[in-house]
């Protein structure tokens, strides 16, 4: 079970990030572009927030299974670089990303009809793809 969700954690990685960027850059061209907020954009915003909602679950899982995660609760973890990322930098890193962009979404489809929506995606899912990208466990990822 383990190193099943493990994977899927993994391979759900690559998923976010192309919907956060997808969302972002859609955002940004709608923002410079003039346009106003329609429907199609909050629709297109949930391709960074869906996979984002649905790895973060599979993230709180794997943390309580993981040897890496809560169950590494010694006071070592915190001596360890490796340890201190697995058990506390990328986990609330993860969740603060998950929260700007869960408040990106809800202010902007408050916001149908203007360009002001364009405005809240690009910041937050921004906000939010750079928490993602500094504690990502680059070293973990295949290739590496």
């Amino acid at each position: 079970m383990y190193t099943g969700l493990q994977h899927a954690h993994s391979a759900l990685a690559y998923l976010v990030l192309i919907g956060v960027a997808i969302s972002l850059l859609a955002a940004s061209a709608g923002l410079f572009g003039g346009s106003t907020f329609t429907d199609k954009n909050r629709k297109l915003s949930l391709l960074g927030l869906i996979p984002t909602h649905l790895q973060w679950v599979l993230g709180l899982i794997l943390y309580f299974v993981s040897p890496l995660g809560m169950s590494n609760a010694s006071g070592d973890a915190m001596k360890d670089a490796t340890s201190r990322l697995y058990f506390l930098e990328h986990p609330l890193m993860m969740v603060l990303a998950v929260v700007l962009i869960t408040i990106g979404y809800s202010k902007a489809k408050r916001q149908m009809g203007t360009t002001s929506g364009f405005k809240t995606i690009a910041i937050f899912y921004g906000l939010g793809l750079l928490l993602i990208l500094s504690r990502i466990p680059w070293i973990s990822w295949p290739g590496n």
